[in-house]
């Protein structure tokens, strides 16, 4: 049986229960776990803590994580990768060097008759006008121009420090705040009434979420993290899981 997976938010260039390094290492280990039976993999954003790509200059390190993408997809995996508020501003550089596609808006897919809606989740939802008016400005083709000017020293060095910011603002212990209060749950719901899906797989939350939407049957999945979980979803043909690697005490919300 063939499986699709679905990972987010590794946050590679930052520290989190393990060193940036060891968690790249140990996502390289549940990768090969997973390749005997992966049909797809969806890398559904914030992969990296921070990236800006140069023309000819990307962001040192990450030659673990790269070098086995690069060899799943020689070996005829495919790969989709989604850009998140923390690597937004990656082009081309995948594409070109791995031959995976980059999607930058969620994106609508049917497995195994089954209608799934998935993207990384930033911005979407009622409210956090002050993100979404920063993150309009980050995606302004002039303005990515204008940083592209700044001496890859400095500019790595601002991106660092912004993506340490931002990562700040949420809490270090994060909760499941029920319905009302879940910016994504009420985003869901809110596109049932334009159109069907079976699932809503999203990262962004740092939260393992599986929760039942209005309807009663649609699911709305957040994918977690890497940075305290090691969570990812699977889905085998019939029916999506969470699940956790290398954490016996991970648990599903909602």
């Amino acid at each position: 049986m063939t499986k699709t997976y679905f990972a987010s938010d590794f946050h590679l260039g930052t520290d989190g229960k393990l060193t940036s390094r060891e968690r790249e290492r140990q996502i390289v280990r549940w990768l090969d776990t997973i390749a005997a039976d992966a049909k797809a993999l969806y890398l559904v954003g914030d992969v990296f803590d921070f990236w800006f790509e140069y023309r000819k200059v990307v962001p040192k390190g990450y030659v673990r994580l790269l070098g086995k993408l690069a060899d799943l997809r020689e070996r005829g995996l495919p790969i989709y990768f989604f850009t998140g508020n923390h690597d937004m501003w990656m082009f081309r550089y995948l594409e070109e060097e791995l031959d995976i596609p980059i999607f930058r808006k969620p994106i609508v897919r049917e497995m195994g008759g089954k209608r799934f809606f998935i993207g990384h989740g930033d911005g979407l939802g009622p409210g956090d006008h002050g993100y979404k008016f920063i993150k309009a400005v980050f995606a302004n083709p002039a303005c990515q121009w204008l940083f592209e000017r700044v001496h890859p020293n400095l500019g790595l060095w601002v991106m660092d420090n912004f993506s340490g910011t931002s990562r700040k603002a949420n809490p270090a212990d994060p909760k499941f705040n029920g319905e009302a209060k879940e910016r994504l749950i009420r985003f869901c719901n809110d596109q049932l009434d334009v159109e069907p899906f079976d699932y809503f797989i999203f990262g962004h939350r740092h939260l393992p979420i599986d929760y039942t939407l209005k309807n009663g049957k649609s699911r709305y999945v957040n994918l977690g993290d890497w940075l305290r979980f090691n969570s990812y979803a699977v889905f085998d043909g019939h029916d999506l899981e969470l699940k956790f690697f290398e954490n016996e005490q991970g648990k599903v919300f909602g």
